[in-house]
């Protein structure tokens, strides 16, 4: 199917790196199983298998399983119909189909959208988003979701996110098939088997990376555009104002459940203002998004 235009400021620098992002982590893929391939001969098949069935997995059940591991429960508009509304009009706005609506029964205020095409998408809030935000500010967060899915970085994420699961599990599988070879052989097999974590790692750390210089880009895009959608930074900047603020009274416990998915989410669950700490973040700084909006409003006010 084609892919539905929408009225979302096109970004080139979001797709830039989204192109160069994708085409770095299938290099990086295809190296991690070229050098498998090399060292362990004798298992080649089963590991062509194995990569391309958890590639085809990961595509098409990342975002479910993302989705349920974040409790979210598809609703109707009679079940939420203040959440259904603010969709409505943003896809209204942006001239783009529906995605599916749901709910997830946290306190931890946020939201987040799943999915790898338009058809396939799903927006979620979380209880404590709905109570704790005015509508205005909750369009604003609904329209940096839905960006997500007009924009499909949320599809390149779920594949780029794929290699540091593969490059673990083909690993396991590299190291229980070659280990009783290799403990018959001290020499250049054996050294070989060593050598698989040390390539893994390497690979695994490189995507790392990689996925999260593309996620802080895109959280900075969609804020960009669903501001310029809605015609409303300063709601969107009340709303990221008000969700940071109320995660510093969430209990530590829910948000290190959290953690694991904050790719996905508006706001993440834990930040660093560390330097350190800011090159493994998935999203960029509070000050960093609250001073692009500030510029953004500046202009529409020109």
């Amino acid at each position: 199917m084609t892919r539905t235009r929408s009225r979302y400021s096109p970004d080139r620098g979001l797709t830039t790196r989204m192109v160069t992002t994708m085409f770095l982590i299938g290099l990086l893929y295809v190296v991690l199983v070229g050098v498998l391939i090399a060292l362990l001969k004798g298992a080649w098949p089963i590991i062509l298998i194995v990569a391309g069935a958890l590639f085809v997995a990961q595509f098409w059940f990342s975002d479910r399983i993302a989705a349920f591991g974040m409790g979210a429960h598809e609703v109707t508009p009679e079940e939420a119909p203040e959440l259904h509304g603010a969709i409505d009009r943003i896809c209204a706005l942006a001239d783009m189909p529906k995605p599916r609506v749901a709910i997830s029964r946290s306190d931890i205020p946020n939201a987040f959208a799943t999915g790898h095409s338009e058809r396939t998408a799903l927006v979620c809030a979380t209880t404590g988003l709905l109570r704790r935000l005015e509508p205005e500010e909750l369009e604003g967060v609904l329209a940096h979701e839905m960006s997500h899915v007009a924009h499909r970085d949320v599809a390149v994420m779920t594949i780029a996110s794929f290699l540091g699961v593969l490059a673990g599990v083909i690993t396991r599988i590299a190291l229980w098939s070659g280990v009783s070879r290799s403990s018959r052989d001290a020499g250049p097999a054996g050294l070989a088997i060593m050598l698989i974590p040390l390539a893994s790692a390497v690979v695994y750390v490189l995507g790392f990376l990689l996925t999260r210089m593309l996620s802080r880009y895109r959280e900075l895009s969609a804020d960009r555009t669903a501001a310029l959608l809605t015609g409303r930074p300063s709601a969107l900047a009340s709303a990221l104002t008000k969700v940071s603020g109320t995660m510093a009274r969430i209990p530590t416990e829910d948000l290190r459940k959290a953690e694991p998915y904050n790719a996905f989410f508006f706001a993440p669950a834990f930040s660093s203002k560390a330097s350190l700490g800011r090159l493994f973040s998935s999203h960029p700084t509070l000050e960093q998004r609250l001073e692009q909006l500030a510029r953004i409003s500046t202009e529409l006010a020109r």
